[in-house]
């Protein structure tokens, strides 16, 4: 991680007024105390911490991913799994010098990284308590854990601080991001972000079973096609790496306000996923993640391929 500058931290916090760090521009002036579309002010608000051991195995390794869970977030997901925090706001406001005590806790837990979820909505707050822990020895590495909406503007001042890079690819349709996302031009945004984020780290690379440094996908499988998984693996595959180490879930559930959608008011079938496997491997996207299916589909369990298990 490169040295936080007063400088650096002055022009992030540059970003919040008017606020312009996620590409919604909301353009409020968030120093004051005002809101913007992600409903975050501020005053940073962490739902929890803890060692994860939950997440894709390079980052759980043997003592945990050490996840800052933030509240708010800048997509709104009418099936988001998590939307207590996301979208209810549930959680707490922090001092900074507590964020920073957290990152510290976590990393002398062991934790393999500081894995920073959903944090678009709070990065200049995150930079300005990270300053603070790199001074008192916080150096582990840094995971970016976003849902692929982001600004190149807060990408670009990111180089050199994210390790890694864990963004979602939703959406490979404009009109099915902004009905179920409510999240304007996202197909159109989120590709010029990731080829940032992969011009900044790279294809990920894990030294005995834990990753260090690059850049990991996540795509979930929506009902219907609605997330357009062959585009989305196409994108990867042709404008991005591929080598690119990609986790494509299965694990969709209509929650939240998904039943009011009548495409995505159901769990994904088995050969809708298996379409899914089968797009990623023509896509010769073969370097991370796999799930495997039992005969009814009631459960799936992650799997890493033997490709992502040696590589050092």
């Amino acid at each position: 991680m490169k040295k936080i500058t007063k400088e650096l931290i002055d022009e992030f916090y540059n970003l919040l007024s008017p606020c312009r760090v996620c590409p919604r521009k909301c353009k409020v002036d968030r120093l004051k105390g005002e809101i913007g579309n992600c409903k975050a002010g501020s005053e940073v608000k962490i739902s929890s911490y803890h060692q994860h051991f939950g997440e894709e195995p390079p980052l759980v390794g043997k003592h945990g991913s050490g996840t800052i869970f933030f509240t708010h977030c800048n997509l709104h997901c009418v099936y988001c799994q998590n939307y207590e925090i996301s979208q209810l706001g549930m959680g707490r406001e922090v001092a900074l010098e507590e964020l920073a005590r957290m990152m510290l806790r976590l990393q002398n837990l062991g934790c393999h990284n500081i894995n920073f979820v959903t944090p678009t909505p709070w990065v200049p707050q995150i930079i300005r308590a990270l300053s603070i822990a790199q001074e008192k020895g916080l150096n582990i590495p840094l995971v970016y854990n976003c849902g692929g909406y982001e600004a190149i503007e807060t990408l670009r001042l990111l180089d050199g601080i994210v390790d890694i890079y864990m963004p979602d690819i939703k959406y490979a349709d404009n009109e099915y991001a902004e009905k179920y996302s409510s999240a304007p031009k996202y197909w159109d945004i989120m590709r010029p972000a990731l080829k940032e984020m992969h011009s900044q780290v790279g294809d990920l690379v894990v030294e005995n079973g834990i990753a260090k440094k690059g850049l990991l996908i996540r795509h979930l499988v929506l009902p219907n096609n609605i997330a357009g998984s062959k585009k989305c693996f196409e994108f990867i595959s042709q404008e991005l790496s591929k080598n690119t180490v990609v986790n494509p879930m299965a694990q969709y559930y209509p929650t939240f306000k998904a039943v009011r959608f009548q495409k995505i008011n159901r769990r994904i079938t088995a050969q809708e996923y298996r379409q899914a496997l089968a797009d990623l491997e023509r896509n010769c996207l073969d370097k991370g993640f796999k799930q495997t299916i039992d005969t009814i589909f009631r459960s799936v369990v992650p799997e890493w391929t033997d490709n992502l298990k040696n590589t050092n």
